[in-house]
């Protein structure tokens, strides 16, 4: 415990690091395929396999470049994986926008497969707006990592870490201006799925415009699914 307290307070030159690790990434877009996979097929735009095809080939390169670690980009890498997360992230509002229209004006019997299909929207929202953030604030997950933070661009999120140089001991070993610490990106899922259910920011606070254009699209679509899901668990149940 000592030693990692010691760690922690030890600031490492940011073009040494090694880089964040890239299977989380690869595993929440898979998860976000699958999800999108096996919607039910009226709420898809096009044949059931065409956009995750076009989604793993998408992927594929991405992995390639960096395969283990984040280490390497370059434009055609920024443009590859902001491109993915947008065709996941249209595809589900979509499929969104098709589902509240299914159960609000479709009069569907079989209404329980529409609400697994609504858990499916939701974990889906859940994972890319996570990715959405992960991608863009301060430059993306290789910039955060292996640029010096003079060169960073502005920071589109504020976390607690950022500012906790002045708490106690223990808490302020962990703080971004002792530690050098970045958030990865279970950090920004953690700020996706409160996002989701709390239908606001929490502990973590939107500063440009895009962050917030985006968390306020993502909370109104959870709320919309949350109120429909609801409604419609309340019909079938009486």
């Amino acid at each position: 415990m000592a030693r990692s307290r010691a760690e922690a307070s030890t600031r490492h030159p940011r073009h040494e690091r090694r880089g964040e690790v890239r299977l989380p990434a690869v595993v929440a877009t898979l998860a976000a395929i699958a999800l999108y996979l096996f919607l039910p097929q009226r709420l898809l735009v096009a044949p059931r396999y065409v956009l995750p095809a076009l989604e793993c080939l998408l992927l594929v390169p991405l992995i390639a470049i960096n395969p283990k670690r984040l280490t390497r980009q370059t434009k055609a890498f920024r443009v590859l994986s902001l491109t993915l997360v947008a065709v996941i992230a249209v595809s589900n509002l979509v499929a969104l926008v098709i589902l509240v229209h299914e159960l609000v004006y479709a009069g569907v019997k079989d209404g329980r497969s529409l609400l697994v299909a609504a858990l499916q929207v939701w974990l889906t929202n859940i994972i890319v707006f996570g990715l959405a953030y992960w991608e863009l604030d301060r430059g993306g997950p290789v910039s955060r990592t292996q640029a010096p933070r003079s060169a960073l661009p502005l920071a589109d999120f504020r976390f607690s870490q950022d500012e906790n140089d002045d708490a106690i001991q223990e808490v302020a070993d962990g703080a971004s201006g002792t530690s050098d610490w970045v958030p990865t990106l279970v950090d920004y899922l953690y700020v996706s799925v409160t996002n989701s259910t709390a239908f606001s920011p929490t502990d973590t606070m939107p500063l440009s415009t895009r962050a917030k254009l985006l968390m306020s699209i993502q909370s109104v679509s959870a709320l919309f699914t949350s109120l429909l899901v609801i409604a419609r668990a309340v019909s079938i149940l009486h």
